[in-house]
C-alpha cells in the first residue's frame, strides 16, 4: 500500500486501518460489506485475498455462509462506471476451510460479480504457473499434478 501511494492516492480500508501518515495514503476503517464510499463512485478497487474470509469468523467478522457473495454486491455497488476491479482468490474444487478460507470454482467470482464484465482472468495453477489472459472455461490449476489442491485466481473485471 506504501509503495502504491508513491504513485498516486490510495485509500486503504479495514476493519483495522493502518495507523500511519503518509502522503497520498488514507486509511479508513471499514469492511467488506460495508465499504465507506457512496455508490457509483469508486474508479479503481482492489480486493486481494480477502472475500475468501468475508463470513467465516476468523478476523472477528460473524458467521454469514454467503459473505463472499455479499462482498461481491458491495463491490458492484461502489464500482463508477467505467471503473476497474482488481479481485484474487484461491480457486480449485468448491469448498470451505473452516475457519481458514473458501476455494471457489473458476467460474464462481464472475457470477458473484454479474454486474460486471471480466476483462481478463490470469491463474497461477497449484504447480506455481502463471497462465494469463484465459477464457475461465479453460481454466485448469491442475490439481492431481501438484502438492498444492488449490490454485490462485485474478481477476479484472470493469462496470458497464
Amino acid at each position: 500500500v506504501g509503495i502504491l501511494a508513491v504513485v498516486g492516492k490510495v485509500t486503504f480500508v479495514d476493519i483495522r486501518p493502518l495507523d500511519i501518515a503518509l502522503a497520498n495514503l488514507t486509511c479508513k476503517k471499514g469492511t467488506a460489506l460495508s465499504l465507506p464510499f457512496n455508490d457509483s463512485t469508486v474508479t479503481s478497487y482492489s480486493c486481494l485475498h480477502v472475500i475468501e474470509h468475508i463470513g467465516l469468523g476468523r478476523y472477528g467478522d460473524p458467521i454469514d455462509p454467503i459473505g463472499a457473495e455479499k462482498a461481491c454486491k458491495e463491490i458492484e455497488r461502489v464500482l463508477a462506471p467505467g471503473g476497474s476491479a482488481y479481485i484474487s482468490v484461491p480457486i480449485g474444487r468448491p469448498r470451505v476451510g473452516f475457519n481458514g478460507l473458501r476455494v471457489f470454482s473458476v467460474g464462481e467470482i464472475p457470477e458473484m460479480l454479474n454486474q460486471l464484465d471480466l476483462v481478463e482472468l490470469s491463474i497461477v495453477d497449484a504447480s506455481g504457473n502463471l497462465k494469463e489472459n484465459i477464457k475461465p472455461e479453460d481454466a485448469d490449476i491442475k490439481e492431481d499434478e501438484a502438492v498444492m489442491d488449490f490454485g490462485l485466481g485474478m481477476y479484472h473485471f470493469k462496470k458497464k
